[in-house]
């Protein structure tokens, strides 16, 4: 029988590793950290199996590539196809994690084909295969509009034109802030081509990872683990532009992803401050202390009227997605929670319910406002 998901209300499984005095214990934890925190790009979480069998591996009980044939056999005995989606996140995390611990790496076309590949056979029939088709992607942070991926008749080119580019460049004499910004427009350029049907952005971040670590930089931290949806939206914005709109395509949401993952620095990384509304780029300077409060009160609000760890999570990552400012509806759950619409309701239905949302007028039917509980309430 398969294994239950893991609970949303457990603590971080790999918080303690961060701080072990055993540095191959902490290398080791910081790779499955960012594997499965990967898979949240994709709407995917892992399963108590696979976190168990991942938490073994740090400990020294077995071997990154037992590991991975522990998983693999499971999935191999379990075959339980409503489960499909988890058992990608426990495949793909266990394959993530194996490629990160590889120290060997090439900038190179057929290194990226390669990696797609090692992460999504046998769960992809496409994988390591260049798409052969023209795609479009609905995007909330783009308020449902799509970036310009690259044309499928020039996909092998131009991935390898880019990555070529990038091999002939020389960071000698940049400055760090001139750093940041190449390697923002490098990684950006590479991830709009969109070089596969699926799984695009798990293969650049794991080569783009890979890449930084030989260019001499120390990735062993959360930040790739605890926002790696952001990673992706600011991919997005790097990549849109919208003349009649006033929008252009920004690398600064990128920068300041990297500046956190590669210099130490503490940038806020709020998905909803990407969207192209700007609403919240008009928040006063406490504006990421009031959200801080707000989702303590609403925390509490929700243990209170029983809400399920779950509930609580997703609710929490809508609040983080729009804040009190940007209003959403059913559509945008999906696009931001990577569910399905009937979910999507239930989840609206039961917040708006508890006083958690309310519904706003003259914006279309169905759309919804966050209204946190005052603190009295809690």
């Amino acid at each position: 029988m398969a294994q239950d998901k893991r609970s949303s209300e457990e603590r971080d499984p790999f918080e303690e590793y961060q701080k072990a005095a055993d540095p191959s214990k902490r290398e080791r934890g910081y790779v499955w950290h960012t594997a499965i925190g990967l898979q949240a790009v994709d709407g995917l979480e892992p399963s108590e199996y696979l976190i168990q069998t991942a938490q073994k591996n740090v400990d020294g009980e077995i071997t990154i590539d037992d590991a991975q044939k522990l998983v693999d056999s499971y999935y191999r005995q379990n075959r339980k196809r409503e489960e499909n989606r988890t058992e990608e996140a426990d495949r793909v995390s266990a394959r993530t994690a194996l490629l990160l611990s590889e120290k060997g790496f090439t900038l190179s076309a057929a290194q990226y084909l390669s990696i797609h590949k090692r992460l999504f056979e046998g769960i992809f029939p496409h994988a390591g295969r260049i798409r052969d088709y023209n795609i479009t992607k609905e995007e909330w942070v783009l308020d449902r509009d799509t970036v310009i991926y690259g044309n499928w008749a020039e996909l092998r080119e131009t991935l390898e034109y880019d990555i070529q580019t990038e091999k002939a460049f020389s960071y000698e004499g940049l400055t760090m802030d001139e750093v940041m910004h190449h390697l923002a427009v490098f990684v950006s350029r590479l991830w709009q081509i969109h070089v596969f049907g699926e799984g695009n952005t798990r293969t650049t971040a794991v080569f783009f990872i890979k890449y930084l670590q030989s260019l001499g930089f120390n990735v062993t931290n959360d930040i790739f683990a605890k926002n790696a949806w952001y990673f992706r939206n600011a991919m997005v914005r790097a990549n849109y532009t919208n003349l009649k709109k006033g929008i252009h395509e920004t690398t600064e949401y990128l920068e300041l992803f990297l500046r956190n993952l590669l210099l130490g620095e503490n940038h806020p990384l709020k998905n909803r401050t990407l969207h192209i509304s700007g609403a919240l780029q008009k928040q006063d300077i406490d504006g990421n202390k009031q959200d801080i409060d707000r989702k303590t009160i609403l925390s509490a609000h929700m243990k209170k009227a029983g809400f399920s760890g779950k509930t609580t999570e997703n609710t929490l990552t809508l609040f983080d997605a729009f804040g009190t400012t940007l209003f959403f509806g059913r559509s945008d759950v999906v696009a931001v929670l990577k569910i399905t619409p009937s979910p999507a309701s239930a989840l609206l239905k039961r917040i708006a319910n508890a006083g958690i949302i309310a519904p706003v007028s003259g914006m279309g039917k169905g759309k919804y406002r966050f209204m946190v509980p005052s603190d009295n309430t809690v």
